[in-house]
């Protein structure tokens, strides 16, 4: 009888057991469904965007006004016409005068909208053929990010992110971007493949637009690296960036591509800047995998 109660004692655990993993599973899977979902609405609103620019009121108020210069005699008609010319003269001059007062960037129309949703919005990353198409978010604690969607709800996804001191707009000569390895393969679970250069082949053109403009970037490295103790001296290449001489700049070039895992035959020269793509790694304890891009427009 003891036997008979153990066996149905070790049934009920493992079916407990199975029972709990079933759960977990579920759980991961909704998780991954529900922040799939959040990126889509993101990526949708910013397409919204950019198709609001040549649509819109902006059609019907050019319908009306050809039907008004189609119903004028032709004198009326051509004074209307010159003083239109004058007034767009004159705001033109107004309009470039404010700008040189102000000298403050103007934020791209397709990102408006979510920054108005969010100011911790400062660009948008995205690689052609991969997963990678998110917003990139800075705020003044370096660990919010980590564990807060676009909206500020927690999520284990989080969003990529650049620490406060990066300088995303100058810019910097570089700009190293966080994200999680996910799983799933979303945020930078992708990088993973650059381990194989001939995906990096495919694959080697980084968009990275800041909130005022759109830039592309070619990657030069993709290497394996570690967070290090502070006082181990060592090149942290998490620690880069601004190269004030010729010599912190070569000491980072030299350092990035004899890391690198193949050679990309892509160069640099002091001048150039640079996004550094980062993530968790698992070939050593606080392992990183490292893509390093430079600017080329």
């Amino acid at each position: 009888m003891n036997n008979k109660k153990k066996l149905r004692l070790i049934r009920a655990v493992l079916l407990m057991i199975v029972f709990i993993c079933l759960i977990l599973i579920v759980r991961e899977y909704d998780l991954s469904v529900s922040h799939r979902a959040q990126q889509e609405e993101l990526w949708e609103k910013l397409q919204t965007e950019n198709e609001g620019d040549g649509n819109g009121e902006n059609g019907s108020d050019k319908s009306a006004l050809g039907r008004a210069m189609k119903a004028m005699s032709a004198p009326v008609k051509e004074m209307w016409l010159n003083s239109m010319a004058k007034c767009q003269e004159l705001w033109a001059i107004n309009r470039e005068d404010k700008k040189e007062q102000a000298k403050e960037p103007v934020i791209l129309n397709k990102y408006a909208g979510l920054y108005e949703e969010n100011s911790d919005f400062t660009g948008w990353l995205s690689i052609e053929g991969m997963k990678i198409n998110y917003p990139v978010m800075q705020c003044g604690d370096d660990e919010y990010y980590l564990h807060h969607d676009f909206y500020g709800n927690e999520d284990k996804y989080g969003c990529l992110y650049v620490r406060e001191r990066a300088d995303v707009n100058t810019p910097g000569t570089n700009v190293v971007i966080y994200g999680h390895n996910m799983r799933d393969g979303s945020m930078f679970g992708d990088l993973d493949f650059y381990k194989d250069e001939a995906f990096y082949e495919e694959h080697s053109i980084i968009t990275f637009d800041t909130l005022y403009e759109e830039r592309s970037y070619e990657i030069v490295a993709v290497f394996l690296s570690r967070v290090y103790g502070e006082d181990e001296e060592v090149f942290k290449y998490y620690d880069f960036y601004e190269a004030r001489t010729p010599e912190e700049f070569q000491d980072f070039y030299e350092n990035i591509k004899s890391m690198s895992l193949y050679d990309t035959k892509v160069t640099a020269e002091y001048g150039d800047t640079f996004i550094t793509l980062s993530t968790c790694a698992y070939h050593v304890e606080d392992g990183r995998l490292v893509v390093v891009a430079k600017r080329i427009k």
